[in-house]
């Protein structure tokens, strides 16, 4: 692995550790609503850990969450908790995301996750679009970083 490999991979766990930590102490606070939620784990796999993805754009990141989770808020209010409805659910929001272009794999288990915990449309704020753009934010600042690190490092040896 060389060193530029290693510096990323650092980076990467540094941001991941850094906003998904805040992320969850915002949640422990309690009186703030939700702010975490597993599958921002994956999403900041893709953010911080291949961010050249189409996967991991911000349109992808946020429109792919958001647009599951509606999905999921629209089936946990209009239809029976079941194993055909997750799979309708699931389908329907997959076959969504690829038709907008805004594909993101983590995004594709919102609807399980909304539906087998009965989410209200509050969900969609909180944790979905607060907890998305907190993560694409953080990313812009984790590509940032490794850019000025990277051209310092050309400007040492210019």
């Amino acid at each position: 692995m060389h060193s530029e490999q290693i510096k990323s991979a650092l980076i990467a766990g540094f941001f991941s550790t850094f906003v998904l930590g805040f992320l969850a102490w915002l949640n422990y606070l309690g009186d703030y609503g939700i702010w975490l939620m597993a599958l921002f784990g994956a999403a900041a796999v893709l953010v911080f850990g291949v961010s050249q993805s189409p996967l991991a754009m911000p349109k992808n990141v946020i429109g792919g969450h958001m647009l599951t989770a509606m999905i999921g808020v629209v089936f946990s209010y209009y239809s029976a908790d079941s194993a055909i409805m997750i799979g309708l659910a699931v389908g329907i929001a997959i076959t969504l995301m690829i038709i907008t272009k805004t594909i993101h794999p983590a995004a594709g288990a919102n609807p399980i996750l909304i539906i087998e915990s009965g989410q209200s449309w509050d969900f969609l704020i909180m944790p979905v679009l607060a907890g998305t753009v907190f993560i694409v934010l953080s990313g812009f600042v984790a590509r940032w970083f490794i850019q000025y690190l990277m051209d310092n490092k050309y400007k040492k040896t210019a």
